[in-house]
């Protein structure tokens, strides 16, 4: 049923994709909720698109329709999430206007210490090597996050939101490009064209990645979840728990998660952080999520300049944008961990009288020569961390009948995850490489996020809603993209906020990543802005393919839904 849907549809694409919003769609209605709001769904990949639609058409929350998103995306979409990952979560609720986040992120196995990523010389892992390895695996959330929220909201049962994903996997559905380039680039470093059965499930005989369109069943997945619908303590449990510890015990580098910690594994519900920007409130996910605290700085430095006089086509525009980015990273790389474990100074890091200290650091007309943290409020004296996040991530937005709203982020965090497939059929995650390599200075001084027992790796994912001066709901956005997704969601903020631009024309804007000292800027950026940046003091790194997969909802001045997905992957925006 799901795949026919998907044929008919990509060969009538206006029924599904809806980047704008259209006469023929049924107008919100204000006062109480009553089941007949516009809804929608953007997501990385048509066939996760419908089957969230079909839990909506059917009554469903739009925690309902997430995972029904979720089950489908591991499947279509593996080199970028999956049920062995995890997932930050931020619903908006229609009836009490709260925003509320839900954290799965994956947890460090018990046996996990501070020197986890350090060879027997006392020397970081070369990233590949901790990528490749069992060792980079953590005790998956995103299962049991979902669980938590339907729970608590969710109006079908748990085992409705399966039936598309159990479907698919069964009856086949058509490999995607970017699966198979993915596929084909990772050949040849990796254990995804090594090992059984991945290397069965994505190559042929030859080792050449399946190509575009080639049907691709997975009874293995269907299996799971199967189990899973019927009670999701399964995946935690039995059969499915121990095969992902075998999966993850093998060589190279067999890593040391156990059933123990799989069995002990709890998501947790946390307030969002709401950070005020000119009349809206800007809410994501608290650490370990860097999203709020980032993010937030970033339009917090903005604040202070008139950004809808300096547009996307003009040089300060992007002078200014840069300048707030690379201030906020500073302090995000130098600070935030997992507050279980870290003192994460919140507060001070988004303090008004702080940031706006830091602003003066920011001139109009010449780029800040080098960057440096800053001392916030109730600032711990702790080293600075650059590890890098992998790209293996994906957002989706969802907005249901009833006008709740879900911004979701989920990852397995490199490409594939660490490439190593379960009989179940899905990839596990490789979502520890996530802490710092270097867990402490000459000093002795630990990072807030070295690696340590149950702790939970610092995030990049910046899962956003933005609430108008009312309170009420207005835009769902996020990407994935490693640590540039706070930098690629910003964009979008300032692109609808500031420069009156539609979700679509949001999401398609060049990505500009200032991240330290270096720029990345994405091709085909204009030409003469970017050497009037360079001519400001800018060191820009152009030409860049910056992988990001934006996917916004929002709520127009005329109560219609407008919808934009990343013309950089498979996503669509599409309404029931």
């Amino acid at each position: 049923m799901y795949l026919n849907r998907f044929l008919l549809t990509a060969a009538l694409p206006f029924a599904l994709i809806a980047c704008s919003g259209d006469d023929s769609a049924q107008q919100s209605t204000s006062g109480p909720v009553t089941g007949s709001e516009e809804a929608m769904v953007s997501a990385a990949h048509p066939l996760a698109v419908e089957a969230g639609l079909d839990v909506l058409r059917r009554g469903g929350d739009a925690v309902d329709a997430a995972i029904a998103v979720q089950m489908v995306l591991g499947l279509v979409e593996p080199q970028s999430s999956g049920i062995a990952g995890g997932a930050f979560m931020v619903r908006y609720d229609a009836q009490t206007g709260a925003v509320t986040v839900y954290d799965g992120r994956e947890t460090a196995p018990a046996a996990v210490t501070e020197d986890y990523w350090l060879d027997e010389n006392g020397e970081p892992l070369a990233y590949l090597d901790a990528w490749q390895s069992g060792q980079s695996t953590g005790a998956p959330g995103a299962v049991a996050m979902l669980a938590m929220a339907h729970e608590e909201h969710g109006r079908l049962d748990w085992s409705a939101s399966f039936e598309a994903g159990i479907e698919l996997a069964e009856e086949g559905f058509p490999l995607s490009g970017r699966t198979s380039a993915m596929a084909t680039r990772v050949a040849q470093i990796s254990q995804l064209s090594r090992q059984e059965p991945a290397r069965s499930y994505f190559y042929d005989e030859e080792g050449n990645a399946h190509p575009e369109g080639f049907i691709r069943t997975n009874p293995g997945y269907a299996d799971t979840l199967r189990a899973v619908a019927a009670d999701w303590h399964n995946f935690y449990t039995g059969e499915i728990a121990q095969d992902i510890i075998a999966t993850a015990s093998r060589d190279p580098r067999g890593g040391l998660l156990t059933l123990e910690d799989l069995e002990a594994y709890e998501p947790v519900r946390r307030e969002a952080i709401c950070v005020p920007y000119r009349v809206y409130q800007v809410c994501s996910a608290p650490p370990p999520s860097s999203g709020a605290v980032a993010v937030g700085a970033i339009l917090t430095l903005l604040e202070g300049f008139e950004m809808s006089a300096f547009g996307p086509d003009t040089v300060e525009g992007w002078h200014l944008f840069i300048e707030a980015s690379r201030l906020a990273y500073a302090d995000r790389d130098q600070y935030v961990g997992d507050p279980a474990f870290a003192d994460v100074p919140v507060e001070g890091l988004l303090d008004h009288a702080y940031l706006t200290e830091r602003r003066r650091l920011i001139s109009i007309d010449a780029a800040i020569p080098a960057i440096r943290h800053g001392t916030p409020p109730g600032a711990p004296e702790v080293i600075a961390d650059t590890t890098p996040d992998a790209p293996g991530t994906t957002h989706y937005s969802i907005r249901d009948t009833f006008g709740n709203v879900v911004s979701m982020t989920t990852t397995v965090e490199s490409i594939f995850g660490n490439n190593r497939m379960t009989q179940g059929g899905f990839l596990l995650n490789n979502q520890l490489t996530d802490f710092a390599f270097v867990p402490r200075d000459a000093d002795g001084r630990t990072h807030p996020n070295a690696p340590a027992s149950g702790k939970r790796p610092r995030s990049s994912m910046s899962p956003t809603i933005v609430l108008d001066a009312e309170g009420d709901f207005l835009i769902a956005t996020g990407s994935p993209g490693g640590n540039s997704i706070i930098a690629y969601t910003a964009k979008t903020l300032v692109a609808m906020l500031d420069w009156g631009m539609t979700p679509q024309e949001a999401a398609a804007l060049p990505n500009i990543v200032a991240r330290g000292d270096v720029v990345s800027i994405e091709s085909g950026f204009d030409a003469e802005l970017l050497e009037s940046l360079r001519a400001l003091g800018h060191q820009i790194r152009g030409e860049q393919g910056e992988n990001s997969g934006i996917h916004i909802i929002r709520l127009n001045a005329d109560g219609m839904l407008e919808g934009g997905a990343d013309p950089r992957r498979d996503g669509v925006a599409g309404r029931p």
